[in-house]
């Protein structure tokens, strides 16, 4: 039986990812995101909702639309935007609120919204898009090293919370992945330190034992195995997929 994948933000970037690459495992895709240009222009076979991940509403109407479909097997909560780059004394209390709110509160309710079709299933895997600023923090990042430290205790409350009924929850923590939205992260922070673009790019992989950005598509590969049997006991993790933080805050 063909297993059911929804991914948020799953029109771009690493979201569209993970996407393509269950699509590829032999899984019917379901995506979400805000961007109707994007979503446009996704595989004619994937279904694709506009929806707000931090909107109750919209997120529920998609569940309600997946549950009508079948069910679900695997969600990716993947949604998640940078937020402010600013020393913590000059960051807008919006601006904070505004990247918890995609980073942690869309976590959150995709998780509530899909729990009740895979306990309903006893079955169901669980992926939450962290970072490896959920691990070790983020000098002039508090907004979004904060969601996504409280992404991990989600994740672990998860496993705990879903485990007696079959349901599995990990957390992936992706290093500086090459891309647009990583592209945006190193001009605010070579703004905001006096440094080039290139001197923050080189920061941040000298940073990793491998001196590497990494791919969307590593971050998906490690989503496909999470979401597979292979890795049936796999449940309550947190795994980096950033070649291997040594520093996270090198000295630039």
């Amino acid at each position: 039986m063909t297993r059911r994948v929804l991914v948020t933000a799953g029109a771009s970037g690493v979201g569209h990812a993970m996407a393509a690459a269950f699509d590829a495992a032999g899984y019917d895709v379901w995506v979400t995101d805000i961007d109707q240009s994007a979503l446009d222009i996704l595989p004619d076979h994937w279904v694709a909702h506009r929806a707000d991940v931090t909107n109750e509403a919209d997120m529920s109407a998609v569940f309600q639309a997946v549950g009508a479909a079948g069910g679900l097997d695997v969600l990716c909560a993947n949604a998640g935007v940078a937020g402010p780059t600013n020393a913590i004394e000059d960051i807008d209390l919006d601006a904070w609120r505004a990247c918890v709110a995609v980073n942690l509160d869309g976590a959150f309710l995709a998780a509530k919204h899909a729990a009740p079709m895979m306990k309903s299933a006893r079955a169901g895997s669980i992926i939450l898009t962290s970072s490896t600023a959920g691990q070790y923090g983020y000098p002039f990042r508090a907004p979004y090293a904060s969601a996504k430290w409280a992404v991990i205790g989600l994740m672990k409350t998860l496993a705990m919370e879903l485990g007696p009924m079959g349901i599995r929850a990990n957390a992936i923590c992706p290093g500086a992945v090459e891309g647009p939205r990583m592209e945006g992260v190193l001009a605010r922070e070579a703004a905001a330190k006096g440094m080039t673009r290139d001197e923050v790019y080189q920061g941040y992989a000298s940073g990793t034992s491998m001196g590497r950005f990494v791919e969307a598509q590593d971050i998906a590969n490690m989503a496909v195995f999470l979401a597979s049997d292979a890795a049936r006991l796999v449940s309550g993790q947190v795994i980096a997929v950033d070649g291997h933080t040594v520093n996270p805050d090198p000295k630039l």
